[in-house]
């Protein structure tokens, strides 16, 4: 039997997330698919750059949360060394945070994990053709933001907090020490600290105590 365009060139595609079950989910959905498939998994920074060079994907699905570093660090690095590689964020953190930071750092799109599987291939293919991906939400907000036609709406004061704060804020609210979240983001244990204060200060909290509380209960609300 003839096999059709879309059979023939199928886009390749790197999954990027420390969970094995969402992986496997991901590479059933996307190889059903007749112009698509999963050339590789990675469940961190090292693996998926290595995979980034030995089979050079059309476009990688990334997760924020890493266990050796972040995948906003990963879009960075990958966007300086391979700026034509398309890259799609799927997160379970809340996507008026994240949308624009993932966009800046050079990602295409932004899919929340809890979308139906129509919507995920609808991302991938969208990204896949060079076109940015957000909810019709997040597009709006971002569209109104920038006419100026209508208020910004109230934003919690997470939004205020860096990319690297937030990476910081988040280690913090998954119970790790600073020595180990400066071994995980590659920093000294002082630059952590100094995230630690510009964090407690950006947010209004007075102490260690006050923080932690503070990211576990932004964790469980992202229900991470």
């Amino acid at each position: 039997m003839k096999r059709t365009a879309a059979e023939t060139h199928r886009a390749r595609i790197l999954i990027v997330d420390d969970h094995p079950l969402v992986r496997s989910g991901l590479r059933l959905l996307i190889d059903c698919e007749p112009d698509l498939t999963v050339c590789g998994e990675a469940a961190n920074v090292t693996d998926a750059m290595r995979l980034l060079e030995s089979q050079k994907p059309d476009l990688l699905i990334v997760d924020l949360s890493l266990k050796e570093s972040s995948g906003m660090e990963l879009i960075k690095r990958i966007k300086a060394k391979n700026p034509d590689v398309k890259m799609l964020v799927s997160s379970m953190f809340e996507e008026s945070l994240y949308a624009e930071r993932v966009l800046s750092a050079g990602a295409l799109g932004y899919v929340h994990k809890q979308e139906g599987m129509e919507r995920v291939i609808e991302a991938i293919r969208c990204v896949l053709s060079g076109r940015v991906w957000l909810s019709t939400a997040m597009s709006d907000r971002m569209l109104r933001r920038m006419t100026a036609s209508q208020a910004a709406p109230t934003q919690s004061p997470v939004h205020s907090l860096s990319d690297r704060e937030l990476e910081v804020f988040e280690l913090i609210g998954r119970g790790r020490a600073t020595k180990d979240i400066a071994r995980q983001l590659h920093l000294s244990v002082k630059t952590v600290e100094t995230h630690r204060e510009k964090i407690k200060a950006k947010l209004g909290l007075k102490s260690a105590s006050e923080l932690s509380r503070a990211a576990v209960q932004w964790i469980l609300e992202q229900g991470g």
